[in-house]
């Protein structure tokens, strides 16, 4: 799938010790911007550099999505239309209707739709199911928002995305989840 077309596609590094991070096959693949992280911090801290890029470029919002290659990235096509229907946060589901997943581990299953989904829909007040996935669609308006306050240090790892989850809803931002698709090798 080529979305180079429909898309800016911007990767951020966090301390990739792979190949994956060649010029030239980003560039033929169509990759337009690489952001290597060097400071402190993990995936919350990947994401807030992701972030501050579309902001600083005048971008309406962001579709984020694991680089694990578990995701399959059609997906990408019906955050986006969520996010053109005005979705502030549009969250990938492998367990809504469209939706599907192949060999998810049994206690990753478990985990979130017994104890994570469950937890997050509680205190959220919206009716989650899928709360660790990465493939999400935010809004400008989301980004911005002062009461979310995104760009806080204590967001450097996980807890940036479980805390969207949780104060999106509550903050009056429109939610939705999207059908996704996850395969585990």
């Amino acid at each position: 799938l080529r979305l180079s077309s429909d898309f800016d596609l911007i990767i951020v590094d966090g301390g990739s010790t792979d190949s994956s991070l060649d010029h030239e096959v980003l560039r033929s693949l169509g990759v337009g911007s690489l952001i290597i992280k060097t400071s402190a911090g993990a995936l919350g801290t990947q994401l807030q550099c992701a972030y501050d890029f579309v902001l600083s470029r005048n971008y309406q919002g962001v579709i984020t999505i694991d680089g694990n290659n578990k995701d399959n990235p059609e997906g990408v096509h019906l955050i986006r239309e969520a996010l053109d229907q005005g979705i502030d946060f549009a969250q990938g589901s492998r367990f809504i209707k469209g939706g599907h997943h192949t060999n998810t581990p049994l206690s990753r299953y478990l985990a979130v739709r017994l104890i994570h989904a469950p937890l997050l829909s509680l205190s959220s007040g919206f009716n989650w199911t899928d709360t660790t996935q990465g493939f999400r669609g935010y809004s400008r308006n989301l980004l911005e928002n002062e009461k979310l306050m995104i760009f806080r240090p204590e967001f450097f790892d996980y807890r940036l995305l479980f805390f969207i989850s949780h104060i999106a809803p509550r903050a009056g931002l429109v939610c939705q989840e999207v059908p996704t698709e996850r395969n585990y090798p």
